[in-house]
C-alpha cells in the first residue's frame, strides 16, 4: 500500500542526484575543468531545501520516532548535528576559493549525506509507516512540506522533477492528487511541464491518469 511519506523517498532520491553532480563538478575544477560556480549555486539552493526538509524530519518526523524507537531517534538527530558540521566546512574552504579543498569537503558532505539517506530510507521510515496510521503518516508529510515557505515552492517543485526518474516523478504526481485540489495539481504540473519538458511531461501523464495532457 502507497503511503504518504513515499514523497521522503523521492526528495532522498533527488538529494542523492544533485549532489553526485555536485561532487562530480567539485572533483573536476580541482582537477582543472571549468564549471564550479554554476554547480556551487546548485549546491546553495539544494541546501535550502535539504534544511528545510531537515527542520521538517526534527518537528515530526524524529518526535513521532522518539515514541517508537528512542534510542534510533537520538542517533538521527546526531546526524543531522553532523552534517552541519560538514556543511561549514564546506563553506569555509568554499570562501578560501581553493578548489581541491573544496572538493575533499564536497566529497565528504556527499559521503555522510548518501549514509544519512540511505539509513533513514532503510529504517526511519520502514519503521513509522508499519506503526502510525495513514491520517497521521499525512500529518508528518504535512508538516516536512509546511517547512518550505509559501513562496518557494513553486521553485522546489521545478529542482525536484528533473532530478527524479518517471517512477519517483508519478509518485508525487499522485501525492500531488490525493492532497491538493484540482486547480493547484494543475498549477503544479505546468510547472513540472516546463521543469521536464513536453516528452517527457507525456510520459508522465500517461502514466498517471487524471494529469492533464
Amino acid at each position: 500500500m502507497s503511503s504518504p511519506l513515499d514523497a521522503v523517498r523521492v526528495f532522498h532520491n533527488a538529494f542523492r542526484a544533485d549532489m553526485a553532480g555536485i561532487d562530480a563538478a567539485a572533483l573536476g575544477a580541482a582537477q582543472g575543468v571549468p564549471g564550479l560556480e554554476p554547480a556551487l549555486e546548485r549546491f546553495d539552493f539544494m541546501n535550502e531545501v535539504l534544511e528545510w526538509h531537515a527542520e521538517g524530519e526534527e518537528e515530526a518526523v524524529f518526535t513521532a520516532l522518539e515514541d517508537i524507537a528512542p534510542r534510533l531517534a537520538w542517533t538521527y538527530d546526531r546526524d543531522h548535528r553532523g552534517l552541519d558540521a560538514a556543511f561549514a566546512e564546506f563553506t569555509r574552504c568554499m570562501s578560501l576559493r581553493d578548489p581541491v579543498q573544496t572538493s575533499r569537503a564536497t566529497a565528504t558532505f556527499t559521503f555522510h549525506l548518501d549514509v544519512h539517506l540511505g539509513k533513514a530510507d532503510a529504517q526511519v521510515y520502514p519503521v513509522i509507516v508499519d506503526t502510525l496510521s495513514h491520517e497521521e503518516q499525512g500529518r508528518i508529510l504535512g508538516a516536512l512540506s509546511g517547512r518550505v515557505p509559501r513562496d518557494r515552492f513553486p521553485e522546489v517543485v521545478a529542482w525536484l522533477f528533473p532530478l527524479v526518474g518517471l517512477d519517483d516523478r508519478a509518485t508525487m504526481a499522485r501525492i500531488y492528487q490525493r492532497a491538493q485540489p484540482p486547480e493547484v495539481v494543475a498549477g503544479l504540473m505546468g510547472i513540472v511541464r516546463g521543469a521536464i519538458g513536453d516528452d517527457e511531461y507525456a510520459a508522465l501523464a500517461a502514466e498517471v491518469p487524471g494529469l492533464a495532457t
